[in-house]
């Protein structure tokens, strides 16, 4: 059975109210991002520990960790950055999720934005974090993400194929693509389908207006249709971005949020497809 999420920090940095509004959606997951406006890799383990109870709680569970690794210049310090990846790890496992979301790297500060020039370093970074992750039975989630390696259809194929590690998986973004001048489906699903693992619910319209699913260039009916077809149970995590659409994060508040989710599930209610 497929499972709704949501990146809860779309609703409020409060993490009580991103518990009231889920639970008035009936949403039993989430994608933790952030809470009370501090980034989960930055929350102290007695706050990890907080959130942990607040869910469990009120009957919600942690899909995954909406980790900002990736989301660097590839010239920055990698060490650096490798110990936050295993903060990510430890986050993940304190809260019982087997999923972390990552990306690829922005292009050297101080270098060529040629991607072939750092394609090889981009490798050798996230083949190191997935060792890692395997260790620690942690899967990542590469996110299709604008700006970073793996942006475009082509890129993401070459990371999956290359990294070959099935700790290394692909959340699957339709707008994310879009906003590439990508054609999200059918190209870019039917190219990730064999590694698709986790997708990501917003829609974007031609002229870049972020909407409800549905209402945009992503085709979600057809893509529902085609995920239902090829038997997926994975998660579905709302990421509207409809009040703005940030770097690091988006935000929607708790009435465009409710709208997101109604439009999903609408669409999967009309398709008959069941959902908790």
């Amino acid at each position: 059975m497929i499972h709704l999420s949501a990146f809860a920090d779309e609703i409020s940095s409060d993490l009580d109210e991103q518990i009231a509004v889920l639970q008035s959606e009936h949403i039993r997951y989430i994608d933790l991002r952030s809470a009370w406006g501090v980034n989960v890799l930055d929350l102290s383990d007695q706050q990890i520990l907080t959130v942990k109870q607040k869910l469990e709680d009120q009957g919600i569970k942690v899909a995954a960790i909406g980790s900002p690794i990736g989301k660097v210049p590839l010239d920055s310090s990698f060490e650096e950055h490798l110990q936050r990846f295993e903060r990510s790890l430890v986050v993940a496992k304190m809260l019982g999720t087997p999923y972390i979301r990552l990306f690829s790297f922005y292009p050297p500060q101080n270098g060529s934005v040629d991607p072939a020039t750092y394609r090889e370093q981009v490798i050798q970074h996230l083949r190191e974090m997935a060792a890692h992750a395997r260790a620690a039975d942690i899967v990542l989630l590469h996110e299709n993400e604008k700006g970073i390696y793996g942006d475009t259809i082509d890129h993401c194929v070459d990371l999956l194929q290359t990294i070959n590690n099935r700790y290394f998986r692909a959340a699957f973004d339709p707008a994310n693509f879009l906003q590439c001048n990508q054609t999200p489906y059918p190209d870019a699903y039917n190219a990730l389908q064999p590694w698709l693992e986790y997708v990501h619910v917003k829609d974007v319209r031609s002229d870049g207006t972020l909407v409800v699913a549905g209402e945009g260039e992503a085709h979600w009916p057809d893509l529902l249709q085609r995920l239902q077809q090829d038997s997926y149970d994975g998660f579905f995590a709302l990421e509207p971005h409809l009040a703005a659409a940030g770097q690091y994060q988006g935000f929607s508040g708790s009435a465009l949020f409710r709208n997101a989710s109604q439009a999903l599930q609408k669409l999967l209610q009309q398709m008959g497809w069941k959902y908790d």
